[in-house]
């Protein structure tokens, strides 16, 4: 039995809580996957381990997962850029729906006949162990700082955030099925598109209200916008999940739409989301850690183990070779990503369905689930990074700086601080910071190199592996994004169209290098001569156009051009 008495409970959590986030200190030295230390630790406290602590609450546990799941999935896609999105969304869609069913209807097939189940039981232990975890795959990625190609990692996390509602809709709709509370046909169509519809246009709704909300609402203490970001996600899940919509797919998207505009206070909303989904997943995979019984567990490993198997060397390779092939990945790419489909807590929290409706296999289907989630963690999330490089999808993450400038503001302020990583083939790599024709509304305020700090001065050069921080104006930033990109043939023509101030001192040559504007042979010729001269009297509103720019003279004091701006005309 649980300790009783709320000081005991406090304790008791305390201990947990502190056993297990220095055992993911293992996670680093070991490669072990953090939610199998969570996990352990939950089970070493529960009545078979050392701990003793009987902890048989069904309810409970999944009540708390929910509440784990809700503010996890908001951090990720917090986290999950608009970017990735449009790079990953038709390949995720595929795995998160067609794959999805796919996986779980190979994996029933087997259950029916290892376990000795009636068809249907077997389809509902399918769909719960059928999508990729969110959880778990956000754990293995942060926790071991396992970079992967862009392609690749923008499907894994889409595809892992959006999935779970479907492995939901699928063990509701079996649930319904064997309970008698839904029968085949247009009631079983009509759930699963009112799951889907609701919890698009709840997630996408609640998302845009709230991220004008954040902005619009002046509270005077920074801790409150958090807070108030939290009770959105709550918000999401809790309000299409009430009208009989999919809650996890819409806290999803709310937390995508409200991380990809501008957010007041953001950079600190976004540290208490990232601590507060890793406490979530502490307490998530502890509580389900606590739930399990190791004995009776292991008396179903060799069930488990074979449909384990079969999930992971052939259901969930059948699915992603499915329904990947027409978008052009490569095979290493493929055999990756079915070997990324890790299980995490979803199954578990949905394996707690059948118990808690009462069906007869519950507790059967409870235990083979917790154990292909301890051999698809164990498995596959430690092996993960070696797979990884024996393949070639990892990428080279790029170093954190070793210091952090920001704007910190409770208002909206024109104005960002970027860190840019200069890169062997960047513009700006070998560059002295007075050549660089960055716009006048941007300004380097702080090179590190290495572990030094270097005051920006205009004879500073900089290097390859600097961290240059600069402080720019939101108008400017695509623009400045060029300077510490890749060297391209050519000016370039991502830059949306947009219109900034020159700082006078610009040379002809800084000017052809970054925008591919030749005016001038003598590259060290200063641009106001140069226009001084085209120009014979500069007046305010003369024009020079060069290609798809054009240089604006906006001031003159004392006969001299004193104010030019730079318009960006067309794209290629």
């Amino acid at each position: 039995m649980i300790p009783s008495g709320p000081d005991h409970l406090i304790l008791l959590a305390a201990a947990l809580l502190v056993a297990a986030i220095v055992s993911s200190k293992l996670s680093t030295r070991f490669g072990v996957p953090t939610l199998v230390l969570f996990l352990a630790v939950g089970m070493l406290a529960g009545e078979d381990g050392p701990g003793r602590v009987a902890f048989d609450d069904f309810g409970l546990a999944h009540a708390a997962g929910t509440v784990a799941l809700i503010l996890i999935l908001f951090d990720g896609g917090l986290r999950t850029p608009l970017a990735s999105l449009r790079l990953a969304w038709g390949p995720a869609l595929a795995l998160a729906t067609g794959g999805v069913a796919l996986t779980a209807g190979v994996t029933g097939a087997v259950a029916t006949w290892v376990l000795g189940l009636p068809p249907l039981y077997g389809f509902l232990l399918g769909s719960i162990v059928g999508s990729t975890d969110a959880a778990a795959v956000f754990a293995v990625l942060r926790g071991q700082n396992l970079a992967l190609r862009p392609r690749i990692s923008a499907t894994l996390e889409v595809e892992s955030g959006s999935n779970d509602p479907m492995a939901v809709l699928m063990t509701l709709g079996a649930l319904g099925l064997l309970t008698g509370a839904m029968t085949p046909g247009l009631d079983l169509v009509a759930f699963f598109g009112r799951q889907v519809v609701l919890g698009v246009l709840a997630g996408l709704g609640i998302g845009w209200v709230g991220r004008r909300l954040v902005n619009g609402v002046e509270l005077r203490a920074a801790g409150l916008y958090p807070a108030l970001t939290i009770g959105v996600a709550l918000a999401a899940y809790a309000l299409p999940a009430t009208l009989g919509g999919s809650g996890f797919l819409a806290v999803y998207l709310a937390g995508v739409v409200m991380g990809s505009g501008p957010l007041v206070f953001k950079r600190g909303i976004w540290m208490a989301h990232d601590g507060g989904a890793w406490l979530a997943q502490i307490v998530m995979f502890v509580t389900l850690g606590l739930l399990a019984t190791p004995s009776r567990i292991a008396t179903v490993a060799p069930e488990g183990a074979l449909i384990g198997a079969v999930l992971i060397f052939a259901a969930r390779p059948l699915a992603v070779f499915a329904m990947l092939l027409p978008f052009g990945f490569r095979g290493r790419e493929l055999v990756f990503l079915s070997w990324a489909g890790l299980k995490g807590a979803i199954p578990i929290i949905l394996a707690v369905y059948p118990l808690l409706a009462g069906l007869e296999h519950g507790q059967l289907i409870f235990d083979v689930v917790f154990f292909v989630v301890l051999l698809s963690a164990l498995l596959q999330g430690w092996s993960l990074p070696f797979v990884a490089d024996r393949l070639g999808v990892r990428a080279e993450a790029a170093p954190a700086p070793p210091v952090s400038l920001e704007i910190t503001s409770l208002r909206h302020v024109d104005g960002d601080i970027v860190d840019y990583l200069v890169g062997r083939d960047c513009f700006v790599n070998g560059k002295r910071i007075r050549d660089l024709a960055l716009p006048e509304s941007a300004v380097v305020a702080m090179v590190v190199r290495g572990g030094e700090v270097i005051p920006p001065r205009g004879s500073t050069e900089i290097r390859e592996g600097d961290h240059v921080f600069v402080v720019l104006k939101a108008q400017v930033r695509a623009l400045v994004d060029h300077f510490f990109a890749a060297r391209r043939e050519g000016p370039d023509r991502a830059a949306p169209v947009a219109t900034f101030p020159l700082a006078l001192d610009v040379t002809t040559g800084a000017l052809e290098e970054f925008y591919g504007i030749h005016l001038d042979p003598s590259p060290g010729r200063p641009l106001v001569d140069l226009l001084s001269e085209r120009l014979d009297a500069p007046a305010v509103g003369s024009t020079l156009d060069a290609g798809d720019y054009r240089i604006a003279v906006t001031a003159v004091a004392e006969g001299r051009i004193s104010a030019l701006e730079l318009r960006v005309l067309a794209l290629d």
